[in-house]
């Protein structure tokens, strides 16, 4: 292992001790788990992240990807997955990190290196992947998360530090994926405008033809570049936007199982159990229940971020 992966380890372990994920580094976030946890759904935002500890497991539709600290997982659109820790224990606990991509900082990136246009065009690529850690990514990597132990230096060496972890992303195996971010013109950008309006209303019903008007693009160039992009088609990602929020509120709220079918779009209590029970295993009331045992068994339902 390199010599900078085992420095990164120690710092983790010693940070993530604290409650909370965020951290003082702007859009830097901790994540640790003692045991391995239950898969739980979330909508995992456009990040980098390494796992420097363990193992973990994220499905997208019908895709599995399985990483370590070997590599890293990069996601550059708004995406539906179900998440599990699958390596972890007491004396040996789960520790990973998370970068928030911002496309601004990428774009300006890419103008000085005098490759703006690159990657602006064309089809979209599958919008998780994963890459191999290289040295030099797992040192810059070290050198962001540094910064923790030295709190005064943050606001100046940050900054810094996380230009210089973009610049070595964009070099390695998946700059191309990073390059698509950038680009307001690039079919990503016109997929992410789609994705961000389901987002915002899941509940409501809707036309592909509406869709992809919201994206600029013809109906069966959007239909293709979207399931490209998320490995879904478009009601499938609604799908999973509707049935993760239900679970969601089922869990906070605690409210009817048809009431909260209702609120989150499904017409009829029927309709919303049958599509629960095929996302989740199990019907919306027996889910719920069977979540919060798990939880006060100790093998967390871990709200999953990352």
């Amino acid at each position: 292992m390199h010599r900078s992966m085992e420095a990164l380890r120690d710092i983790v372990a010693r940070h993530s001790l604290k409650p909370g994920n965020y951290t003082d580094i702007p859009g830097l976030l901790l994540f640790r788990a003692d045991t391995p946890t239950t898969p739980v759904g979330c909508v995992y935002e456009p990040r980098f992240c390494v796992v420097v500890q363990g193992s973990k497991q994220v499905v997208l539709g019908d895709k599995i990807f399985d990483y370590d600290e070997h590599n890293y997982l990069i996601t550059t659109v708004d995406l539906p997955v179900t998440g599990q820790v699958t390596t972890a224990a007491p004396d040996k606990p789960y520790l990973a990190i998370c970068f928030t991509l911002d496309p601004a900082e990428i774009a300006s990136l890419l103008l000085d290196m005098h490759s703006g246009g690159a990657g602006s065009s064309g089809a979209c690529s599958m919008c998780l992947t994963l890459g191999p850690m290289t040295p030099d990514i797992s040192d810059t990597v070290h050198r962001v998360v540094s910064l923790l132990d030295s709190p005064a230096d943050i606001p100046i060496l940050a900054p810094m530090f996380t230009r210089e972890l973009i610049y070595r992303l964009l070099q390695g195996k998946q700059g191309g994926v990073l390059r698509q971010i950038a680009s307001s013109e690039s079919n990503l950008a016109q997929i992410n405008c789609a994705i961000n309006w389901i987002k915002d209303h899941f509940a409501e019903q809707f036309t592909i033809d509406a869709l992809a008007r919201v994206a600029g693009m013809s109906t069966s160039t959007f239909h293709r570049q979207f399931r490209a992009a998320t490995t879904m088609s478009p009601l499938q990602y609604r799908t999973r936007i509707r049935l993760q929020e239900a679970r969601k509120r089922l869990m906070a709220e605690g409210v009817d199982a048809a009431e909260i079918g209702y609120a989150v779009g499904y017409d009829s209590p029927s309709q919303f159990s049958r599509e629960y029970r095929r996302m989740f295993g199990r019907p919306p009331v027996q889910d719920v229940s069977g979540l919060r045992q798990a939880s006060l068994n100790s093998a967390p339902m871990v709200v999953d971020t990352m």
